[in-house]
């Protein structure tokens, strides 16, 4: 009979270390869920319907990074913390979030990796549907996309927010890596291949070179790419690694994006405005009159300022030709002293400003 050696003994006992380990994790996520329950008795005792705040979580997740000493990652550490923060606000407030679908998009995953997977993701058609529901009450908050590293900026979304009375309250950054999914095991009998317009544009280098010839057509989203492409013969989908898992579609080819840095930037959308986290962005709405130097002297009030403006898009206004509505990000919160003096100085020379909201800006946590 083999006696047990040194290294059997040392396995053992870390086995037995972890089994510890894991008893006070389950014990102290549980105490923190107890916990959870009585800041939720409070509210309701005040009144209060802020259960989530997004600044809050933003700081919370911000120290875990800070504070975090490895071997895990931050990324992987942010996303433990994510999801017990998710169980516990579920525990006090279940929480809808209206979403791109059907189920496997991108944007199903953007809200996963904001919210977590405690809340109930409720896949629309639109994204003008998202809003509406929203604005209905009939989802707590919505998520949408805004812009992409390679496609640019999702215009359907802008011009949404020029009439939405919703408050952007929050973004995700999220990685998009594109897989072709099909029933069928070889590429060379696929006829058609289905993905949204911007994603058929990232894989294009890719599919000249692989499926030259094949007819590419353009649907509403991925995750509908997927879902019609799983009851098919001779076609293929483009779409999330998730959406192979919904729809039980094999992958036939993985990250076939030609920018291996590809990127898209979502927008999570309330009915309430965000108190400052410390590290906050702030997007205005700002429509100029049309006279030499208007365009200077809206921009010029940030530098003086010494405020960041992150982006800048223009969209047309639709109120009368050559006549648009500028979309500005800028770093710090609407409260900030500088922010304040810019959007007041911006106030006196514009037509029209609206701010869209003041949230915490996205940390890179979660990037996969």
């Amino acid at each position: 009979m083999t006696q047990p050696s040194a290294d059997d003994d040392a396995l053992n006992d870390a086995r037995q270390r972890i089994d510890a380990l894991d008893q006070q994790i389950q014990a102290l996520v549980n105490e923190r869920a107890g916990v959870a329950v009585q800041v939720a008795e409070i509210k309701q005792r005040q009144g209060r319907t802020d259960f989530y705040r997004p600044e809050r979580e933003a700081q919370v997740l911000a120290r875990v990074a800070e504070r975090n000493a490895g071997p895990l990652p931050d990324q992987a550490m942010a996303r433990i913390v994510r999801e017990i923060m998710s169980a516990c606000l579920a525990l006090e407030q279940p929480m809808t979030v209206a979403y791109l679908g059907p189920e496997g998009t991108y944007t199903q995953a953007a809200v996963y990796k904001h919210f977590g997977h405690a809340v109930a993701a409720s896949p629309h058609a639109a994204i003008n549907d998202i809003f509406r529901d929203v604005e209905a009450g009939n989802a707590h908050f919505g998520v949408v996309p805004v812009e992409n590293s390679t496609e640019g900026v999702v215009s359907h979304t802008l011009d949404q927010l020029v009439g939405s009375a919703l408050i952007i309250c929050g973004e995700v950054a999220l990685p998009v890596h594109h897989h072709l999914l099909s029933h069928e095991r070889d590429i060379g009998r696929i006829k058609r291949v289905v993905a949204h317009a911007q994603s058929l544009a990232q894989c294009r280098n890719w599919l000249d070179s692989h499926m030259p010839g094949v007819v590419r057509e353009a649907v509403s989203s991925n995750g509908e790419a997927a879902r019609r492409v799983a009851g098919e013969n001779g076609a293929a989908a483009i779409a999330a690694r998730a959406a192979s898992d919904y729809y039980d579609l094999p992958i036939l080819a993985s990250n076939i994006e030609d920018d291996p840095n590809n990127t898209t930037r979502f927008l999570v959308l309330g009915r309430q405005s965000v108190p400052r986290s410390g590290r906050d962005m702030t997007s205005i709405l700002v429509s100029i009159h049309n006279r030499p130097g208007m365009l200077y002297r809206l921009l010029a009030p940030a530098a003086e300022a010494g405020v960041d403006l992150a982006r800048i898009e223009s969209r047309p206004s639709r109120r009368q030709a050559w006549d648009y509505n500028f979309f500005i990000d800028m770093e710090g919160h609407a409260d900030d002293p500088p922010v304040r003096r810019v959007i007041e100085a911006i106030q006196s020379e514009a037509a029209l400003i609206k701010i869209l909201g003041s949230y915490p800006r996205s940390i890179g946590l979660e990037a996969e």
